[in-house]
């Protein structure tokens, strides 16, 4: 009997990297915000890497975090709440045969801990999975 086993790792294919569809989602996508995250989303036809059905960035405003640790410790830890719920959102997305781009952009101007971004994100999942 085989069984299908669910890994939460975040990949190098799941992160959003292509310049033109970062530039493309900023200029087409649609917003929310959940503070501390505004969150832009775009629908897409085909994602350069078709092995996920979501590709995600994480970015902090070196105006508000002059010091890149700060900014670095703020998309770890955005990026491992993001890593540990996504689940429910790719099933979702799979389930429909859609696939999406997503930017989280953090607007705080102090450090959030670990627990409040957890939740925070699992708020925005479940937007993009409803909104979509």
């Amino acid at each position: 009997m085989l069984f299908a086993i669910k890994t939460n790792s975040f990949t190098k294919e799941e992160r959003l990297k292509s310049r033109k569809l970062i530039e493309t989602l900023f200029r087409e996508g649609k917003a929310f915000s959940v503070f501390p995250f505004r969150v832009v989303y775009l629908p897409v036809k085909e994602l350069p890497v078709n092995k996920y059905p979501v590709q995600v960035g994480f970015s902090a405003s070196s105006r508000r975090f002059p010091h890149a640790v700060d900014r670095n410790r703020i998309k770890r830890l955005s990026r491992e709440a993001w890593r540990l719920q996504k689940q429910g959102l790719y099933d979702h997305l799979r389930a429909e045969s859609r696939q999406l781009a997503v930017f989280l952009v953090y607007t705080d101007k102090k450090i959030a801990d670990f627990s409040t971004l957890h939740h925070k994100i699992s708020v925005i999942l479940e937007k993009l999975k409803n909104s979509y």
